[in-house]
């Protein structure tokens, strides 16, 4: 199925590495122009020559989205390069957990406001291409589980955020989605340190799902490029849980 993003624009945060990388790569493959961007230039150098070399029309750039001036500097300089935006990926995370106020400032910081930045910044360009607005959150942010402190509370805020946005945005024809992945591993990723470093933790996480595995970078960013589709036209103000039926509770 064509999924009609050949020649869109899309800018992702947070696309160097785990459900990121894979986001962009699989939105290249599909035709995209992709503007993404990460904190560390030697990787966001890396990933950006990776992927050109397989054909992709990428461009990295490094820069700190808790810095809302570089953020918003970022996506004009996107829009400008590509000549407009049609989807934003608001994926990148502090991924930190804990009861401490420093922890909660870094969640609030990068999870919450960069993805609200990243919309005020997006949004002119959007609302001229019947854009689409998609914020990786997690099922911590539906469910008290062991990452229920701070983490689990600004992955919520997103998701909330975004369901109030796609009903605002409506009559501008700008849809708003989140996607809410469970456990995802991946080579350097949050999950492979958790199995090193606290192998009960990791096992029994395991064992939470149905499935008997966690979920890969690639199965996110599937739900990723589908709502990015404008085939998903009448799909707005979702949260679309890709867990492998690890939660339990009811969606209402």
């Amino acid at each position: 199925m064509d999924l009609g993003l050949t020649g869109k624009t899309v800018l992702v945060t947070g696309g160097t590495k785990g459900i990121g990388r894979a986001v962009v790569e699989a939105l290249a493959a599909e035709g995209a122009r992709v503007a993404f961007c990460a904190r560390t230039a030697a990787e966001v150098e890396r990933a950006e020559e990776e992927l050109r070399t397989g054909g992709a029309d990428v461009v990295g750039s490094a820069l700190d989205v808790r810095d809302g001036a570089a953020l918003a500097g970022w996506v004009a300089g996107a829009a400008a390069r590509f000549g407009g935006i049609d989807v934003v990926v608001a994926n990148v995370s502090a991924l930190a957990a804990g009861p401490d106020e420093e922890t909660w400032r870094a969640m609030f910081e990068v999870d919450v406001l960069h993805t609200k930045r990243l919309v005020d910044a997006a949004l002119p360009y959007l609302e001229g291409a019947h854009g689409s607005i998609i914020a990786v959150s997690s099922v911590s942010g539906r469910e008290i589980d062991v990452f229920r402190d701070a983490y689990g509370v600004m992955k919520a805020a997103v998701i909330h955020y975004i369901a109030g946005l796609a009903h605002d945005l409506a009559p501008k024809g700008v849809r708003a989605n989140a996607v809410s992945p469970g456990n995802v591993y991946f080579d350097g990723g949050v999950w492979q340190n958790i199995e090193q470093s606290n192998r009960e933790l990791f096992d029994a996480s395991v064992a939470l799902n149905p499935t008997g595995r966690m979920g890969t970078p690639d199965e996110t960013a599937y739900a990723v490029v589908m709502l990015a589709s404008p085939r998903a036209s009448r799909i707005s103000g979702t949260n679309l849980v890709v867990d492998g039926a690890l939660t339990r509770g009811v969606q209402l």
